[in-house]
């Protein structure tokens, strides 16, 4: 007995010597819930894939004050990508653009401005001459230039959103939300890239006068470049914020909070929960090879697929090692095929839920086989066919 009892004694020291070496399994988190803010209402999304963190009446209709400007400013970036202006055009500032009430950049009546500086003026100083004298340029008048900006805002799916004006002065129908005006600024930043650095300028100097950026969050975190603030009365104070740290960028709205300083503050709270417990990943570049397959009566059996775009996921921090990836292919696939074609889908799931989907394509084109090849993958495909039965 004392030998049985000595055995299991050291069996049982063994065993949790043992256990001790081994690390326990790692277990993530769920994140917290996020902050709650004083505002009217907020969204906080991922840029590359939409996935929205955080939101509180993202939907609700409510004036957007200046942050009308991110969608006169694309309209503006529109005409010059389509070579309609030049940044170095003049632009004769009109007496009913230097008479616009708000915020102003200071252009004189029946001065020649170029381009630039009234796209800086606009959106670095937040001017509402500067505004004015644009949309004048653009589309001859201000209400001309407001039925652009509608057709923009239908095309890029902003449901919620209206505008009678380019400069976000109050008007009886002048309306957006929160999650609108963060798919405005994503399609700013995703469309015109080379503009964007604008936003990110914390001073402007014109006819001697100097203001600053209101976005104070350009002064407080490195990460923050962009993008515009607003405010009326009845807006109370308003942010789009934008903000990269490594891979991952967030877009935060903030809408109808009571101070600069709050504007600022709840747009910083919002972003830090963002960067903290989530994370953004390339799970395939575009033009990588994601999967393979078999193609009929071609001059190939093999198929290499891959994805038109990068696929992102954004998922909270620490999971992206248990995500599944599956390939859905088209059955039978048969040539000819052109490069480029869709046949399947790419997923990406956590767990059961499915959190990422996106096109395979084919990576070449696959012409037709010979008569010999064509046959014999007939005779295959029957053999299969009467296998089932």
């Amino acid at each position: 007995m004392k030998f049985t009892a000595l055995i299991a004694s050291l069996l049982l020291c063994a065993y949790s010597a043992l256990a001790a070496d081994t690390p326990a399994p790692a277990v993530t988190p769920k994140p917290p819930k996020p902050p709650v803010l004083a505002a009217t209402s907020f969204i906080l999304l991922d840029f590359n894939t939409g996935t929205v963190l955080s939101e509180k009446d993202s939907d609700l209709q409510v004036e957007p004050a200046s942050l009308t400007k991110l969608m006169t400013a694309y309209v503006v970036f529109n005409e010059l990508k389509n070579k309609h202006l030049n940044l170095s055009d003049t632009v004769r500032i009109s007496e009913n653009a230097w008479r616009t009430q708000g915020s102003r950049m200071y252009v004189k009546v029946n001065s020649e401005v170029t381009v630039e500086d009234l796209l800086r003026g606009m959106i670095v100083q937040s001017g509402n001459d500067a505004s004015v004298a644009l949309a004048e340029h653009v589309a001859g008048s201000e209400d001309a230039f407001a039925t652009m900006m509608n057709q923009y805002a239908k095309r890029l799916g902003l449901s919620k959103t209206h505008y009678q004006n380019s400069t976000g002065m109050p008007g009886d129908n002048h309306i957006s939300s929160a999650r609108d005006m963060a798919t405005m600024a994503v399609a700013i930043i995703r469309d015109f890239p080379e503009y964007y650095s604008l936003y990110s300028e914390k001073e402007f100097t014109y006819n001697k006068i100097e203001q600053s950026n209101r976005n104070l969050l350009l002064w407080r975190d490195q990460s923050v470049d962009g993008m515009k603030t607003g405010y009326t009365k009845a807006a109370g104070y308003c942010l789009v914020s934008s903000a990269k740290r490594k891979q991952m960028r967030l877009i935060s709205v903030v809408m109808g909070t009571d101070s600069k300083k709050a504007r600022a503050n709840e747009s910083q709270k919002i972003l830090n929960y963002g960067f903290r417990f989530y994370e953004s990943h390339k799970a395939y570049e575009a033009g990588q090879q994601v999967a393979t397959t078999r193609v009929w009566h071609g001059s190939s059996q093999d198929l290499l697929l891959t994805v038109p775009e990068p696929l992102y996921v954004t998922i909270p921090r620490g999971q992206f090692p248990s995500l599944r990836f599956q390939s859905k292919i088209n059955p039978q696939i048969q040539a000819p095929l052109e490069k480029g074609q869709t046949v399947g889908k790419v997923q990406v799931l956590s767990g059961d839920k499915l959190i990422a989907e996106q096109d395979l394509v084919t990576m070449q084109a696959v012409t037709e086989g010979s008569f010999l090849q064509q046959s014999l993958d007939y005779l295959i495909l029957k053999f299969q066919e009467l296998a089932l039965f």
